[in-house]
C-alpha cells in the first residue's frame, strides 16, 4: 500500500512540468548569463505567474549556479513572484504623481470592481491587484499597469471598461 498524498494525476503533471522546465532550460543552453530569460519563460509557462521553488532548484542545478544567486534574481525583479498570482497582474502606481491624482480611489475601484482587496487575487485567478513603483506615466496619472499596457487618467467608468474588456478576452480564449 502506497503512503504517499499525491495522486497518479499529479504526479504525472509534476513530470510533465518538469520536462517543461528542463526544455526551456535546454533551450538556452544551459547558459548561466541566460538566467533571467529562463526564470522569464519559467513563469510565463506556470499557469499561475509565478515561480515555483522546486522549479527554482532545477534552474540552480542545471545552470550549476547556488539557489541563492536563483533566489536573488526572483526577489530583486518586480516582475517576478515566488507566489502563484492571477493570470493578469494589475499594479496600480503608488508613486507621488500618482497618489496626489487620487491612486487610493483608483485602488478602490478596482478593488469594488474585482470583489478583492489590494495583493490579493481573484477566486477564478484571472486577476491579482498591487501596488508598485513608478511606471513613467506621471503626465497621466492615475495609472494602472496590465501586462506591458498603462492605463492612465482613471476614472472609475474607465476601471470598469478595463476590468470588463479583459474578463471578456479570457471568454473569448475559451
Amino acid at each position: 500500500m502506497c503512503c504517499s498524498k499525491v495522486t497518479k494525476d499529479q504526479a504525472i503533471e509534476i513530470i510533465r512540468r518538469y520536462e517543461q522546465v528542463l526544455a526551456i532550460i535546454n533551450q538556452y543552453g544551459k547558459a548561466k548569463e541566460q538566467l533571467l530569460s529562463i526564470l522569464l519563460d519559467i513563469q510565463a509557462t506556470s499557469g499561475e505567474n509565478y515561480v515555483a521553488e522546486e522549479w527554482a532548484e532545477v534552474v540552480a542545478c542545471q545552470l550549476d549556479v547556488p539557489i541563492s544567486k536563483v533566489h536573488d534574481v526572483l526577489t530583486f525583479y518586480a516582475m517576478f513572484s515566488t507566489v502563484p498570482r492571477g493570470q493578469y497582474v494589475i499594479e496600480i502606481c503608488k508613486s507621488t504623481p500618482c497618489h496626489v491624482t487620487k491612486a487610493d480611489a483608483v485602488v478602490a475601484m478596482f478593488e469594488e470592481a474585482l470583489g478583492i482587496k489590494l495583493g490579493e487575487t481573484t477566486p477564478d485567478n484571472q486577476f491579482t491587484l498591487l501596488h508598485t513603483s513608478c511606471v513613467g506615466a506621471c503626465d497621466i496619472g492615475p495609472v494602472a499597469k496590465i501586462g506591458d499596457e498603462v492605463y492612465g487618467n482613471l476614472t472609475a467608468a474607465k476601471v470598469a471598461e478595463i476590468v470588463t474588456s479583459y474578463r471578456e478576452a479570457k471568454t473569448c480564449q475559451k
